[in-house]
């Protein structure tokens, strides 16, 4: 069974990462020069491309705007939970890692890979139930991001946590009325949940961290996006690093 992926950046990075790709459909007689861009990488690893009129194209992406090109994959390749850790041992550096409980909005989940992407993390973790998996919002949402994030797809997240615990990773929680994010020590072997907007992390899994912390709200709205929060918390992470090795 295969998937798509649609748009010039998301298929040029999966392309030099090495992602196997079948088939490219490309816009008939469109005359972009990034699109001619995406043609000659194709060509150059010998991807099979086949020209469409737009009609077709708008169909196969659903209305999604596929700048003129469309590339159907072999379905994503999750890894395992002790994949993750070796990334992070290869590189000689404290596990990052970023929990996603429940993240059920694809732009989310795009959003939140693209930033673990920037902060340098070694993996993100989603539930095989009720989450987004990998898909092509989810990959164009992440700017390609997806092809350098492992990912792995666990059955329970609070047995992973327990499983993490044991290797000496500690969990971070994020919760209204818990302290600070940036009175917290985020440093060393980390892996920070992110729950979903409505209803934040679940019951289990909050009892399953180590620790809890909180962004200050001092506006009328009560919330963040969970992708905008995870960023935060990410990025204070990297501060906390960088900080200790001066």
């Amino acid at each position: 069974m295969e998937d798509i992926i649609y748009g010039r950046n998301p298929i040029l990075e999966a392309m030099n990462a090495g992602h196997e790709i079948n088939k490219l459909l490309v816009l008939e007689g469109s005359k972009d020069k990034n699109l001619q861009k995406v043609i000659n990488v194709a060509r150059q690893n010998k991807i099979l491309i086949q020209f469409a009129e737009r009609k077709l194209m708008d169909k196969i992406s659903e209305g999604e705007n596929h700048q003129g090109v469309i590339a159907y994959v072999s379905p994503y390749h999750y890894y395992e939970l002790e994949e993750l850790l070796q990334f992070a041992k290869d590189k000689n550096e404290d596990p990052m890692l970023i929990i996603c409980d429940e993240i059920t909005d694809p732009h989310n989940l795009g959003s939140i890979i693209r930033t673990a992407n920037a902060v340098g993390a070694h993996g993100v973790i989603i539930p095989k139930r009720r989450s987004a998996a990998i898909n092509q919002t989810v990959v164009k949402t992440s700017c390609g991001a997806v092809e350098y994030v492992p990912i792995a797809r666990v059955t329970n997240i609070t047995q992973t946590i327990k499983q993490l615990q044991t290797l000496g990773v500690w969990i971070a929680g994020t919760d209204m009325d818990a302290p600070l994010y940036y009175d917290a020590n985020l440093t060393g072997s980390i892996a920070i949940v992110i729950g979903n907007e409505g209803d934040g992390i679940g019951r289990l899994v909050k009892e399953s961290c180590d620790m809890m912390i909180s962004l200050p709200m001092r506006g009328e709205v009560s919330s963040l996006n969970a992708a905008v929060a995870g960023s935060i918390v990410m990025y204070e992470v990297v501060r906390q690093r960088n900080q200790r090795q001066r």
